[in-house]
C-alpha cells in the first residue's frame, strides 16, 4: 500500500505544481467535501493526477492560495467524474479548467448501465475500486491513510478511463456530441439563489396556517445562521423533522419546547433560547407568508388533460417518440433532451410549430445543436399527429 501525504503548505504546493507542469497529457482532478457534516460546500481535499508526474493530494484550507496549481495545469484538459458536482468547489478555489472531459457524462452518452466512478473504471479498465469512504467527513484532520488511498484512486485511473471512453465515443460517432455536452457543462452558470429557501424544510407540507409558516421561516433562518456561523450542516444541529415537530406541537412556553421529546438534535437544548426566540419572532411577525406560492414551473403532466388538452395530446405523442430516438442512440432520454425542455415546448409551442421554429425555441431554452438535430423533426411530427387526434373526435361527432 502506498503511503500518501497531504500537501498543506506553500513550499509543497510549488514543488507539486512544478511536477504537474512537467507531466504529460490531460489532468485528472477530483474534490472531496464534507457534505452532511459542514455547512459549506468548500473543498477539503483536492486530488490531482497527471502522467509522468503522479498523484498529489492538496489541503486547500491549510494552503489557502492555490494559484501555483492553476498556473501549472490551467492550460490543460481536466478530466473529472460528474464535473457538475466538483466545478463549483473548484471555482471557489479559483481553480478553473479551460476544457473538461467528464467520464460520468461520457458513460451516460454511451449508454453504460452504471455510471458511478467505480462502475466506469471497472467497465473500461477491469479494475475494481473500493468506495467505502465516499461519505466520510473530509474536514477531519489528520486524514486517515485508508481515506487518502481511496482519494488517490479516485484520480489515478481517471486518465486511462478517459482514453477508453474517448475511443468508445469515436467508435459510436458521438465525439462531437460529447464535446458539446462537456462545453455546456463547463459554461453552465451557477443555480440562482432560491426565493424563500425555508420552504425546502422537509415535512413542511404537514403544517397548516400562515402564522405557522411565519414561525417555520424564523426557525429555519435561525438554524441557518447558526449553522453558517459554526460551519456545521444544519441538519446536524436540529433535524428538519424536529423543527416540524415543534411547529406542529405549537408550544406555549420555552419549557414546553424543552419538554417536547421529538425536538431533538445536538443543539436542540444547548441553544434552546435561540429556537424559542425564533418562535416568538414568528408569532409576532406581521408579514405572514402564503402557504402556497405560485411558481413559474408548469403544472404536472397528469393535470394537462384538464388544463391544456392540446398540450396533453402533444406531449403524449412527443414523449414516446423522443424516447424511441434515445433508445436508438443508446443513451438515456434525459441526455437526448431534458424532460423539462420537452414539457415546455409541448405546453406552449411556437406558431407555426415547424422543426425550425421548435429548434429556435429549444435553443433559446439551452438545448445544444446536436440535440436539436436529433429531436426537432421528431417533435414537429409528433405535434402534427396530435392535431389528427384532436380532429378525429370532431369528425366522429359529425
Amino acid at each position: 500500500m502506498t503511503d500518501y501525504e497531504v500537501l498543506s503548505d506553500a513550499k509543497a504546493l510549488r514543488e507539486a505544481s512544478d511536477a504537474l507542469a512537467a507531466g504529460t497529457g490531460p489532468v485528472g482532478v477530483d474534490v472531496e467535501r464534507a457534505s452532511g457534516y459542514r455547512y459549506s460546500q468548500r473543498a477539503y481535499l483536492v486530488q490531482v493526477f497527471r502522467r509522468d508526474a503522479g498523484v498529489f493530494l492538496f489541503d486547500p484550507p491549510a494552503i489557502g492560495d492555490l494559484h501555483p496549481l492553476q498556473a501549472a495545469i490551467g492550460g490543460e484538459e481536466w478530466v473529472l467524474h460528474a464535473a457538475s458536482q466538483d466545478l463549483p468547489s473548484l471555482r471557489e478555489l479559483e481553480l478553473v479548467p479551460p476544457v473538461i472531459f467528464d467520464t460520468e457524462l461520457a458513460a451516460r452518452l454511451l449508454g453504460h448501465a452504471h455510471v458511478g466512478l467505480g462502475a466506469v473504471v471497472e467497465d473500461t479498465l477491469g479494475i475494481t475500486l473500493a468506495k467505502e469512504h465516499s461519505a466520510a467527513d473530509w474536514s477531519t484532520r489528520p486524514l486517515p491513510q485508508p481515506w487518502l488511498e481511496y482519494a488517490a484512486l479516485d484520480v489515478e485511473y481517471l486518465i486511462d478511463a478517459r482514453d477508453a471512453l474517448e475511443k468508445e465515443l469515436a467508435d459510436a460517432g458521438k465525439t462531437d456530441i460529447a464535446q458539446q455536452e462537456f462545453a455546456a457543462e463547463l459554461a453552465r452558470p451557477p443555480k440562482p439563489t432560491r426565493e424563500d429557501p425555508w420552504r425546502r424544510l422537509s415535512g413542511l407540507h404537514t403544517v397548516r396556517g400562515r402564522r405557522a409558516f411565519a414561525i417555520a421561516r424564523e426557525l429555519w433562518t435561525a438554524r441557518e445562521d447558526f449553522a453558517r456561523e459554526k460551519d456545521v450542516s444544519p441538519g446536524r444541529l436540529v433535524p428538519d423533522r424536529s423543527l416540524v415537530a415543534a411547529l406542529r406541537a405549537d408550544p406555549r412556553s420555552k419549557g414546553e419546547l424543552a419538554a417536547l421529546k421529538d425536538f431533538t438534535g445536538r443543539a436542540s437544548r444547548t441553544e434552546l433560547d435561540r429556537w424559542w426566540q425564533a418562535i416568538e419572532r414568528g408569532r409576532a411577525a406581521s408579514d405572514l407568508p402564503l402557504e402556497r406560492v405560485p411558481g413559474d414551473g408548469l403544472p404536472p403532466v397528469r393535470a394537462w388533460k384538464d388544463r391544456n388538452p392540446e398540450a396533453a395530446r402533444r406531449i403524449a405523442h412527443a414523449r414516446p417518440a423522443v424516447a424511441a430516438r434515445a433508445e436508438e442512440l443508446n443513451m438515456p432520454t434525459e441526455n437526448l433532451l431534458t424532460p423539462e425542455l420537452l414539457r415546455r415546448i409541448s405546453w406552449q409551442p411556437p406558431t407555426p410549430a415547424t422543426a425550425q421554429t421548435i429548434g429556435e425555441t429549444l435553443a433559446e431554452l439551452g438545448a445544444r445543436p446536436w440535440q436539436l438535430a436529433e429531436t426537432t423533426q421528431i417533435i414537429a411530427d409528433a405535434f402534427v399527429a396530435s392535431l389528427q387526434d384532436e380532429q378525429e373526435p370532431s369528425q366522429a361527432a359529425s
